[in-house]
């Protein structure tokens, strides 16, 4: 009995020893967790795959917090590896009755997984190859320029859209009739758009009827051309016939008109030709490039004047980079010819000159040599020389000129001026000794363009119209009278031209000027100002609306009317005064081919006189279509 007992006490003791055995090296590896308020009953759920936790609840003891125990790595060892991987979380539990302390210990071991926990994978390999195919790739590089894209690129400009061939017409006719039995007709022909070939003509008709006897004219114009361009050269020619004609109106329209008044009619008949061969134009640094031109007309009027004149001029000129050297020369036959004489007058000139042109600068220097021969020989040299700088880039430009030259006294031109002249002009040259000229040009604003010139011009032997009446025979002519000594004229000329837009532009200009005669009391129909301004405005694709204003200054003619048949021989002089002539024309499209217009003349009917005794037209209005084909 007594034997068994103590079999007993050694099996507990034993029993007793392995539990501690195995019990301290688990204890070893508890940790202890942040300190966190857990409720009462709460506990963290096991992850999956390992074992629930095992909570194990100590006794209240005095220190706040357990210590975790540290085992050896020895004992650790004795009860394998999972036990030393043993944690325990350590977390305070408040609020327990009697205000003590407890700590719950949260055990977890690592999970070893076992065979019973397999699962069978019941998928089938896929044993199809499914690679999918790449084709080679092919490299094109770019043969350009990186460039950086930092700064800011212009905008390129929109190029114009092509017109279209239909829009295109070749030929159009414009006719129209109005008060003081105005007709009025232009008819324009050519072959249509060829860059090699230009075939044309044109035909203009203008006459009217005023309200004063015989206060009749009429302008008529026909004309050919042909231009040819060619690789290296081009020529082109025109063959011109032009027809004017007028009666002599004029007398005193304060007075009755003498009995014997002389209303002849007058015509001035000329023909034209012109041909020019010409180089092309190259954007090349050196390049040689000249010009021949011939020219002539054949002139007449009703009273036995004719006039005829050939031309033959050119240039050669070489150019290397900014530097241009030459020479320009011409031979100007003429011969002249009424009633009273029959002359030669004739010139040749030669201009020689070297000019230089850079971006803020051009300057040109030459002379100016001039041979005339016929009625008078003379040879004369004259400068011929300018300049130009720029003072303010794309804004303000200031030049200077002085030139010389001999201008031939011309029967057709002076009857383009005054068309009332008699018979047997005087024929005289006069020579332009030396004219200065210096003056500004450039832009103020955007579409504002100027140009301001002040001039001093030395002429010998100025051509003056003046009157020549005779009341007693009726005779109502002007004639053409030359101051013989040096005249020289001051002057300023301004131009303004104002573009605000395609549909809109303004234009002027105005001459100032003051004479001082050699010989002469008077500069004699020359009047010290003019102006002359103009708009064009299209109101729209279909309206288009231009308009002229010409202000003349008041002018001096050294005819003194008298009541006697004969005129006053005082040396006091007649006042032809200033006047106003507006003008305007009204278009509209109707179609892409038909057109209507309104032109008014002399709007503001103003009593207008160039010459005196021969006042102008007055209010004169007339209208038609214009037709394109």
């Amino acid at each position: 009995m007594r034997r068994a007992m103590k079999l007993k006490y050694i099996i507990f003791t034993l029993l007793t020893l392995f539990s501690v055995l195995c019990f301290v090296p688990a204890g070893a590896q508890v940790k202890h967790k942040a300190k966190k308020q857990v409720r009462k009953g709460a506990h963290k759920p096991a992850a999956k795959g390992h074992k629930a936790p095992v909570r194990v609840l100590h006794k209240p003891v005095v220190k706040p917090v357990a210590k975790p125990v540290v085992v050896q790595k020895s004992a650790a060892k004795s009860l394998g590896e999972d036990a030393a991987k043993t944690k325990i979380d350590t977390t305070k539990k408040g609020n327990l009755p009697g205000n003590s302390l407890s700590e719950e210990i949260i055990v977890t071991t690592a999970y070893k997984p076992v065979l019973a926990d397999a699962v069978k994978i019941r998928i089938n390999p896929d044993l199809e190859d499914k690679t999918p195919f790449k084709a080679p790739l092919t490299y094109f590089p770019i043969d350009k320029r990186l460039e950086l894209n930092t700064d800011i690129k212009p905008f390129e400009a929109m190029k114009q859209p092509k017109e279209r061939d239909s829009d295109l017409y070749n030929n159009y006719v414009k006719a129209g009739v109005g008060n003081l039995k105005t007709t009025f007709g232009e008819a324009y022909f050519n072959n249509g758009r060829d860059p090699g070939l230009q075939l044309g003509g044109y035909l203009k008709h203008f006459m009217q009827n005023g309200t004063i006897k015989d206060q009749n004219s009429s302008r008529d114009e026909a004309s050919i051309f042909a231009k040819s361009i060619g690789a290296t050269n081009s020529l082109d020619g025109n063959i011109t016939y032009n027809y004017r004609t007028n009666y002599f109106y004029g007398f005193n329209q304060g007075a009755l008109p003498p009995p014997n008044l002389q209303r002849n009619e007058q015509h001035f008949s000329t023909l034209s030709a012109q041909g020019e061969l010409v180089k092309n134009y190259q954007d090349v640094d050196n390049d040689f490039t000249y010009a021949l031109k011939l020219s002539g007309y054949s002139f007449s009027n009703a009273f036995q004047a004719k006039e005829s004149n050939v031309v033959l001029s050119g240039f050669l000129n070489e150019t290397i980079h900014q530097f241009y050297a030459g020479v320009s020369a011409s031979v100007d036959v003429a011969t002249q010819r009424d009633s009273a004489y029959d002359i030669d007058n004739s010139l040749i000139r030669a201009n020689p000159y070297i000019k230089f042109q850079g971006d803020s600068y051009k300057v040109e220097a030459g002379i100016n040599i001039v041979d005339q021969f016929g009625y008078s020989s003379a040879i004369y040299i004259f400068p011929a020389a300018k300049a130009e700088l720029q003072l303010v880039p794309n804004y303000l430009r200031i030049f200077v000129e002085a030139k010389g030259d001999v201008s031939r006294s011309s029967l057709l031109g002076f009857s383009y001026i005054n068309p009332f002249l008699g018979q047997n002009i005087a024929i005289k040259n006069s020579v332009d000794r030396l004219d200065i000229a210096a003056g500004l040009k450039g832009t103020i604003a955007p579409g504002l363009g100027f140009k301001a010139t002040i001039y001093r011009d030395e002429i010998s032997d100025m051509p003056l119209f003046v009157s020549n009446f005779n009341v007693a025979t009726g005779y109502n002519r002007y004639t053409v009278i030359y101051d013989g000594g040096k005249s020289r004229v001051n002057g300023l000329n301004a131009e303004l031209d104002y573009k605000a837009s395609d549909d809109f532009d303004l234009f002027g200009r105005a001459e100032f000027k003051q004479y001082q005669m050699a010989t002469l009391p008077q500069a004699w129909n020359m009047p010290k100002f003019k102006l002359t301004a103009g708009t064009t405005i299209h109101v729209s694709n279909l309206v288009n609306i231009t308009g002229t204003v010409f202000v003349r200054g008041s002018a001096l003619d050294p005819y003194i009317y008298s009541s006697s048949l004969s005129p006053s021989t005082s040396s006091t002089f007649t006042n032809i005064s200033s006047f106003v002539d507006v003008s305007g024309e009204v278009e509209y499209k109707a179609t892409k081919q038909l057109s209507v217009f309104v032109h008014v003349n002399n709007l503001l009917d103003g009593t207008n006189t160039t010459w005196l005794y021969y006042p102008d037209y007055g209010f004169n209005i007339f209208g038609g279509v214009g037709f394109k084909f």
